[in-house]
C-alpha cells in the first residue's frame, strides 16, 4: 500500500488536502478509522474509506450508500489516501484533481468480521462492520467484474441484513455533515468555493406553485 498514485496527482502548494504519511501498522486492539466524504467534484459522488496497514483504501460510490440489502452499490476503488484526510472538509480549488466541494458525511469506525482482511480483500469479498453516525452494523464489498483498463477496480458496497436495514434513502434523510452540520453549498460558501455546482449536490427545495387566480375572481375584479 503506498501514497506515492495519491501525492502524484495533487499539487500540495494549492490544494488543501493533507499530503499525510504511512502510519505504523494498527495494533490489535487499535480502532480502525472508517469515513466516508460526499464529493462534488465534476460529478457527485461519496468516497467510501477504510483504514487499514496506516493508509484509508479509497472507493467511489457515485450513488451514496444504501441500507436497503436488496440495493447493491457500485463502488470503483481509487488511490489510497492518508489517515489524516479523513478529517478533511472544505474545498479543492477547480481544475485541481479532484476540484470541488468536500463534505465529511459520516465517520466512526469499522472492524473485519474475518480475520487476515488483507487476504479477504485480496480474494475481493471483504465483509466488515461499521459502527458510524449514520452507518452500521454489517456490510460487504464484492469485487465485481468491469470493462477496461479498471476491470480490477469494481466492486459493489452491500448491506447485510441485520437491525441496521432499512428501506429508507439515508443520503436523502441525513444529507448534513457530521462534523460542521453544514450543507455542500455552506461549505463552499465558507471556502470560496463554487456555491451554485456545491447546491447541486444537496436537497433541492421545491419551487413554489404559481398560483393563479380563479375565473370567478377575475370577473370579480373586473366588476369592481
Amino acid at each position: 500500500m503506498s501514497l506515492e498514485k495519491y501525492r502524484r496527482k495533487r499539487n500540495f502548494t494549492v490544494s488543501p488536502e493533507p499530503s499525510g504519511k504511512i502510519r505504523p501498522i494498527a495494533k490489535a486492539k487499535q480502532p480502525l478509522l472508517y469515513v466516508i466524504q460526499k464529493h462534488r467534484a465534476s460529478q457527485l459522488h461519496y468516497d467510501f474509506r477504510l483504514e487499514l496497514n496506516g493508509v484509508l483504501l479509497s472507493w467511489a460510490i457515485p450513488k451514496g450508500p444504501s441500507l436497503d440489502p436488496s440495493v447493491k452499490r457500485l463502488a470503483m476503488q481509487v488511490e489510497d489516501h492518508p489517515r489524516e484526510y479523513g478529517s478533511f472538509e472544505g474545498v479543492i480549488p477547480e481544475g485541481e484533481y479532484g476540484g470541488g466541494t468536500v463534505m465529511l458525511w459520516d465517520t466512526g469506525t469499522w472492524t473485519p468480521e474475518t480475520e487476515g482482511p488483507e487476504s479477504t480483500l485480496k480474494k475481493g469479498d471483504l465483509k466488515f462492520t461499521l459502527h458510524g453516525k449514520k452507518l452500521r452494523g454489517s456490510w460487504a464489498l464484492v469485487r465485481t467484474k468491469g470493462y477496461g483498463s479498471r476491470a480490477d477496480k469494481s466492486w459493489l458496497l452491500i448491506k447485510h441484513r441485520d437491525k441496521f436495514a432499512s428501506t429508507k434513502d439515508i443520503t436523502a434523510t441525513r444529507p448534513r455533515s457530521v462534523v460542521s452540520h453544514k450543507l455542500l453549498a455552506d461549505i463552499a460558501r465558507e471556502g470560496g468555493g463554487d456555491i451554485e455546482k456545491a447546491a447541486t449536490g444537496d436537497p433541492q427545495t421545491p419551487k413554489a406553485k404559481r398560483v393563479t387566480p380563479s375565473r370567478k375572481k377575475s370577473k370579480e375584479t373586473k366588476s369592481k
